[in-house]
């Protein structure tokens, strides 16, 4: 008997309108009770959290009972694990949204021809743009991009293609403590190393920022090219042995090739993970208000500390800078945007095909 029933309930399944059914039952529950409890106190609003953790726990029990009743206790536990991973990407991605909205609300008024033009040189209140910032931005974190990649790439390739023993692990522990290093011990490098190397005249400006982004960098890019080299099929590399050809050009011809669509995207990841650093930059590339196309002389601003900056040295018309400073992180938000659909085009376009 006990056989049969199971047998029934896994040929049994609740109808398709009964998950949009509970959620909207349980909700509405919820929403009515935390109605009810605020009767006293019209001021106090709905309870958005109540309401939600509240329709979340109903609608969770119900479902699990009613499936229970008719699936069986295997589908009704899938059921309940579904509404517990849907709850927590919706957790996660709520933040995201309300992120974004506030900066694009805050920050598509002054996102105007000026800001684009314009430096905040001789700029007081209202006007000016970020002009200086997004050139600094772009070239350090250009700079930072031709320092880390190289090497990380040929770290990559000496740890998956070569590395053995002591050594290799060595260089793998240290790559570990490089990825968990907080940014501003970064920046101290960097300006500690400028600063001994070229003096105090010298231990502030752009290439220093530049450096300090690279050390951020690097152990992402390893971290990234060596996962996709590990992917890629020993056959490949055993019929190129297997035709005579070296290895060192069996890793340029082959190895690289197959990964090179992973590793792009490892690059392009690593780049929007450094662009964002506010901290190594005030360290070491400083700030100022004024046009600086040299990395070698001088400080240079970057969107980050442009944002930082205007935000926490407000001037006379304390919401001009503000507007400013979201007006900054949109900016630096959408620059991040299209690196990482530059990710997805670049791995579409080079992944292997079949």
């Amino acid at each position: 008997m006990t056989t049969v029933s199971s047998a029934l309930k896994a040929s049994s399944s609740l109808p398709r309108w009964f998950n949009p059914a509970a959620i909207i039952a349980a909700f509405g529950i919820a929403l009515a009770f935390d109605t009810l409890a605020g009767a006293n106190d019209p001021e106090s609003g709905i309870n958005l959290l109540a309401v939600g953790f509240g329709g979340f726990i109903l609608y969770t029990l119900t479902t699990y009972i009613a499936s229970r009743s008719v699936e069986g206790s295997r589908k009704a536990t899938d059921r309940m694990v579904t509404a517990l991973v849907t709850t927590a990407f919706l957790i996660a991605v709520i933040p995201l949204v309300s992120l974004s909205y506030t900066v694009v609300a805050n920050g598509l008024a002054r996102l105007d021809v000026d800001f684009f033009t314009m430096s905040m040189r001789s700029v007081v209140g209202e006007g000016g743009g970020a002009l200086h910032a997004i050139v600094g931005t772009l070239e350090l974190t250009g700079i930072a991009t031709l320092i880390s990649v190289p090497i990380g790439l040929m770290t990559a390739i000496y740890l998956v293609e070569y590395g053995r023993g002591k050594l290799a692990r060595a260089v793998t522990f240290f790559v570990d403590v490089m990825t968990g290093i907080p940014s501003i011990v970064a920046g101290l490098f960097a300006f500690t190393l400028f600063l001994v190397v070229f003096g105090p005249a010298g231990a502030i400006n752009g290439l220093a920022g530049a450096v300090s982004l690279a050390v951020l960098m690097t152990p992402v890019v390893v971290r990234a090219t060596e996962e996709m080299l590990k992917i890629v099929p020993n056959e490949l590399r055993e019929a190129s042995y297997a035709l005579g050809v070296p290895k060192w050009l069996t890793i340029v011809k082959v190895v690289l090739p197959t990964a090179l669509a992973g590793i792009a995207t490892g690059v392009i990841i690593a780049i929007a993970r450094v662009i964002g650093e506010t901290a190594p930059l005030l360290l070491a590339a400083g700030f100022t208000a004024s046009m600086n196309y040299n990395p070698l002389s001088d400080k240079m601003m970057t969107l980050p500390v442009f944002v930082y900056t205007s935000y926490a040295n407000q001037g006379v018309d304390a919401q001009a800078y503000i507007d400013r400073a979201w007006a900054g992180a949109l900016t630096l938000m959408l620059i991040v945007m299209v690196l990482n659909l530059g990710a997805r085009i670049i791995s579409r376009v080079f992944s292997p095909k079949g």
